[in-house]
């Protein structure tokens, strides 16, 4: 920054502060002179940034010589560990089918409903007894059935 320029009537060319807010007259015609102050501040601004940015750039630069300087040029290089003695070729990206209509018009009833998988009590002495003793029920049940089809089914 430049020193400022001395001005006729002040003593060591000392600036005397102005009000913020301007006269009455000036404030007549604002279009002419707010255009002329606003264009240079964005100039002075972009170049702001300019020399920060270059700035910057120098202290990174200047950052990357000095570990240069403090650890040698060749650094340390590190070998992928090998844990297999084959090499196999990397597996190739398999999409997920998107079809683009149905190749089936209508889905496959399923056969496991819960009429299909209780067929019929069991009448037999033993499962009789078993109603008369404990009150328990004895039913034939599907032979793909698991205990997850016959809770559903009798849900």
């Amino acid at each position: 920054p430049a020193a400022p320029a001395k001005e006729k009537g002040t003593k060591d060319g000392k600036v005397e502060k102005k009000s913020a807010k301007p006269a009455a007259k000036p404030a007549a015609k604002p279009a002419k002179p707010a255009v002329k102050k606003a264009d240079k501040p964005k100039k002075d601004a972009a170049k702001a940034k300019s020399k920060t940015a270059s700035k910057k750039a120098a202290i990174n630069k200047a950052k990357k010589v000095q570990t240069k300087v403090i650890k040698g040029a060749f650094g340390t290089r590190v070998r992928k560990i090998r844990t297999s003695v084959k090499f196999h070729r990397p597996h190739t990206f398999r999409p997920p089918r998107n079809p683009k209509y149905p190749r089936k018009s209508v889905p496959r009833r399923d056969r496991m409903d819960a009429f299909n998988v209780i067929k019929y009590p069991l009448t037999t002495e033993a499962a009789m007894k078993k109603i008369e003793d404990s009150n328990t029920l004895v039913f034939l049940v599907h032979t793909k059935a698991n205990k997850h089809h016959v809770k559903a089914a009798v849900k």
